[in-house]
């Protein structure tokens, strides 16, 4: 759940990673599970949030939890459930971090979050709430399980943005999502709301029970070119949208999510799962992601000494941090170690370990380009605890479906940390190259010439949009 980029809409958010935080490893963004007590039944929920755990830590050892935060540098906590606001103290545990000077929000399905407990939130220092909402009204109370949740949703961005707090959504994306995504944009326009987060549903959970609700890999090229459609639109609405960490990655549309900033580099960094980035579950394990499977990638737990102790050891072996060796497509991939196989928690849903992903688009366009595409089918559920996974198969076919031999796996290639691939923005083709390319591999344009010329470009309608201004008197164009 790395950068989602839903707290500072146009702007630098608090989870914002600096050298700093990348080199020393400070866990700038927590997301915490305050409970697993929930009043939906989301089919697609990879927790299979509905009852509390049997030992959720004590309103003490929660506060103790935020004081460790603070001394690691967090600089944001997102609280999440089930519901989060189902838990008495929650309020408390806002306060204590706000108290530290962490920037807190709250992600919520929104169902019962009264006036009374919203005012409640504000009052403790919540300063962001964003709501799932995940397609228009028939198709959200479906995947929520609950009639009525859709209203209640959109009713509480209306009242938290009437209370003075930031409000964004999160959207789950699965096959009948893509062709709601335009009309939900109008409706979140009138909501007014500064972020939207578009994910994929992950195979994990309850979302293993309905395969018909995981997209396909080839569909990735649909989605992607759904968000970039909408890109524009949603900025004029006052929306900054952008696919979360699970979406992508490296296609023709990578540039647009450069957080609307003009950056010839601000691509896709890799999962900072255990990096800076911790996943707190409620009865205090320790993860690097909170979406991961606790089974594989629980990495301690508080109560087994301060979050502080278990932080610092981890960070010094990386014990919190997937370091998959890179295979299948991933291992040889042009972007292999500046993207690392993506989102963990999507590739290891999907084929049980990380280090290959098939729900990327810049893999989805080469397949396409050889004739190829590839399709996920279920083998096995998922069993019925928090974050559990199936199992599924990845078929290479034809683009008409027609299936192709088997082909021989390529070794494992090491992903290497130490050793970061900086990229630059070819501008002939809106593709990410190494640094120093001269020859795009992509579009063959000469990359220097080419960057050179769009600096120019921009330039010269910097002057000229500076002189319009002038003679408008409204002022220069903001550099």
């Amino acid at each position: 759940m790395g950068s989602h980029g839903d707290a500072e809409a146009f702007g630098v958010s608090p989870r914002h990673r600096t050298d700093r935080d990348d080199r020393d490893c400070i866990p700038v963004h927590v997301v915490w599970e305050l409970t697993l007590a929930c009043n939906l039944k989301c089919g697609h929920c990879g927790s299979r949030a509905g009852r509390r755990r049997p030992s959720e830590l004590t309103t003490e050892e929660a506060l103790a939890v935020v004081d460790s935060m603070a001394a690691l540098g967090t600089r944001e906590l997102t609280v999440i459930g089930g519901e989060a606001y189902l838990r008495r103290d929650w309020t408390e545990i806002i306060a204590r971090a706000t108290g530290h000077g962490i920037y807190v929000g709250l992600q919520t399905g929104g169902r019962a979050l009264t006036p009374a407990r919203l005012q409640a939130g504000i009052d403790a220092g919540l300063k962001q709430i964003g709501v799932s909402v995940d397609g228009l009204e028939a198709l959200h109370d479906r995947l929520r399980g609950v009639n009525g949740s859709w209203r209640a949703a959109i009713d509480v961005l209306h009242r938290a943005r009437a209370g003075g707090v930031r409000t964004s959504v999160n959207t789950n994306i699965g096959p009948e999502t893509i062709a709601q995504l335009p009309a939900l944009l109008d409706v979140l326009a009138k909501a007014g709301i500064s972020n939207w987060l578009a994910m994929i549903t992950v195979a994990m959970g309850n979302a293993v029970d309905h395969p018909e609700w995981l997209l396909q890999p080839y569909q990735m090229d649909d989605v992607m070119r759904q968000l970039a459609a909408l890109h524009e639109p949603a900025r004029a609405a006052g929306i900054l949208l952008k696919p979360g960490n699970n979406v992508g990655y490296f296609g023709p549309y990578e540039h647009l999510w450069a957080d609307d900033r003009d950056a010839d580099s601000d691509e896709f960094a890799g999962c900072s799962a255990g990096h800076t980035l911790i996943g707190l579950e409620a009865d205090g394990t320790v993860k690097g992601c909170p979406s991961l499977a606790t089974q594989d990638f629980a990495g301690g737990n508080i109560r087994d000494g301060s979050l502080e102790a278990v932080w610092r050891r981890a960070a010094g072996s990386g014990a919190l941090r997937p370091s998959p060796d890179l295979w299948g497509h991933c291992g040889s991939c042009y972007y292999a170690q500046a993207c690392g196989a993506g989102c963990t928690w999507t590739a290891h849903g999907v084929l049980g370990r990380p280090g290959n992903n098939p729900y990327c688009h810049h893999r989805v366009l080469k397949l396409r380009a050889e004739g190829r595409r590839e399709r996920i089918v279920k083998l096995q559920d998922a069993g019925p605890a928090s974050f559990s996974v199936g199992r599924f198969a990845l078929i290479e076919e034809t683009l008409d479906g027609s299936p192709l031999p088997a082909s021989e796996p390529a070794a494992a290639v090491p992903l290497r940390r130490d050793r970061p691939l900086v990229l630059d923005l070819c501008r002939g083709c809106q593709q990410y190259v190494h640094q120093g390319t001269l020859q795009c591999p992509f579009c063959g344009g000469d990359v220097p010439a080419l960057r050179e010329a769009h600096a120019g470009s921009r330039a010269e309608l910097r002057r000229t949009m500076d002189d319009l201004r002038q003679r408008l008197g409204i002022g220069e164009t903001a550099r």
